[in-house]
C-alpha cells in the first residue's frame, strides 16, 4: 500500500527565492490593485475624479495658510505652484502610508486562507496610490499651463524624487502594517501620523523658511529634518523651481536617510513576522 504525501504550503520567510516569488505573484499584484481601485470610487458620483478634488482642496487650504501667515515666495514664481508642488507628493505619501498600514488587515480573509508573498499586499496599495497620484499630477500641469510657467531643466530630476516619496511612504507603512496585525492600537496612530505630519512638512511653508529663521533653534531644525518627506517635498520643489527654490542639503541628508532606514526597518521587521500573520490576524 502506498503511503501517501501530504503537501503543505507555508509562508517562505526564510527561502532564499522569496523575491522571485514576489516577482512571479506580479499578476495578483495588479488583479488586487485593479480590486482596490474599483472598489474606492464604485458608486461615487465623479469616480476617479475623487483623485483630484481630495489634493485639490489640500492645496486651498495650504494656499490659504501660507499667504495668511506671510510664508515666503521665491520672485516669479506663484504661491499656488509652489503650494501645488508640495502637496502632491504629500498627498501620495499619505495615501499610500495609510493604505499600506492597513493592507493586511483589510485582507485578513486572503492572509488566513491562501499562501502568497505578503508584500503582495502592501505593494498593490502603493500601486494604487501612484495611480492616484498620477492623476492628481494634472492639476500641477494644469496650473503650470495656466501660469506660463516652464520648468528649467532640472525637472529631469523628478522621477528620482517621486521614488524617494514612495521610499518613505513604503517604509513607515510596512512597519505600521506587520505592527497593526499584532496590535491594533496602531490603526488609531495612522490617521494622527497623517494629520499631524501635514503640519511639520514644508507644504504651506518651505524649508527656507525654517533654516534661514535664526529665531528656530538649531536642535529643532535638524529635528525638523527629521521628517522623511522634508527631502522629497524639498526635492521635489527644486526639480521644478530650480536654484528658486534650493536644497538645504544638511536636512536633506539627513531627511533621506531617515527615509532609507525606515525602509530597511519596515521590510526586515515586516519579513520577520510575515509567518505569523494568518495565526495573529
Amino acid at each position: 500500500m502506498m503511503a501517501k504525501h501530504r503537501v503543505v504550503i507555508a509562508p517562505g520567510s526564510s527561502s532564499q527565492h522569496y523575491w522571485r516569488d514576489v516577482w512571479q505573484y506580479r499578476g495578483l499584484l495588479l488583479f488586487l490593485a485593479w480590486r482596490d481601485l474599483a472598489v474606492r470610487y464604485k458608486q461615487t458620483a465623479i469616480g476617479v475624479l475623487w483623485a483630484v478634488v481630495r489634493p485639490l482642496l489640500t492645496i486651498a487650504a495650504m494656499w490659504f495658510i501660507g499667504w495668511l501667515f506671510g510664508s515666503n515666495v521665491p520672485e516669479g514664481a506663484p504661491r499656488i505652484l509652489i503650494v501645488c508642488a508640495a502637496t502632491l507628493p504629500w498627498q501620495f505619501f499619505a495615501t499610500s502610508f495609510s493604505e499600506t498600514a492597513n493592507s493586511l488587515i483589510g485582507n485578513a480573509n486572503l492572509l488566513t486562507k491562501v499562501y502568497f508573498p505578503r508584500l503582495i499586499l502592501p505593494f498593490s496599495t502603493v500601486l494604487v496610490s501612484a495611480i492616484d497620484f498620477l492623476v492628481a499630477f494634472l492639476i500641477l500641469v494644469v496650473f503650470m499651463v495656466a501660469y506660463a510657467y516652464v520648468p528649467g531643466p532640472e525637472v529631469v530630476l523628478l522621477p528620482v524624487f517621486i521614488l524617494l516619496t514612495l521610499i518613505s511612504s513604503l517604509g513607515a507603512g510596512l512597519l505600521i502594517a506587520a505592527l497593526n496585525v499584532k496590535y491594533r492600537d496602531f490603526r488609531y496612530l495612522v490617521p494622527f501620523i497623517v494629520q499631524f505630519g501635514l503640519y511639520i512638512t514644508p507644504v504651506a511653508f518651505t524649508s527656507q523658511d525654517v533654516f534661514n529663521n535664526p529665531a528656530i533653534p538649531d536642535a529643532l531644525k535638524y529635528l525638523y529634518a527629521c521628517n522623511p518627506m522634508v527631502a522629497a517635498v524639498d526635492g521635489f520643489r527644486f526639480s521644478l523651481f530650480g536654484p528658486s527654490q534650493p536644497i538645504h542639503w544638511t536636512g536633506f541628508c539627513i531627511s533621506s536617510g531617515i527615509s532609507l532606514v525606515l525602509l530597511i526597518i519596515g521590510i526586515t521587521y515586516f519579513r520577520r513576522t510575515e509567518r505569523g500573520f494568518a495565526d495573529t490576524i
